[in-house]
């Protein structure tokens, strides 16, 4: 039980990082329950903050 609630939190945070990698907007999160939500929202952050250094070109 504890690894498939981890895998989904992990690709929770997975798919928030292409989120915030592509340049998306975090309102479009999907996730409505608080722990999932909060990983997308953690991967967002992560991929923006790694743009923001210049890991990513603005135009990918």
């Amino acid at each position: 039980m504890k690894r498939q609630k981890r895998d989904r939190l992990e690709r929770a945070h997975a798919q928030g990082y292409r989120a915030g990698v592509t340049g998306r907007s975090k309102e479009i999160c999907p996730y409505q329950s608080l722990d999932t939500r909060s990983q997308w929202l953690g991967g967002w952050r992560e991929a923006i903050e790694d743009r923001s250094v210049g890991l990513f070109n603005k135009g990918q």
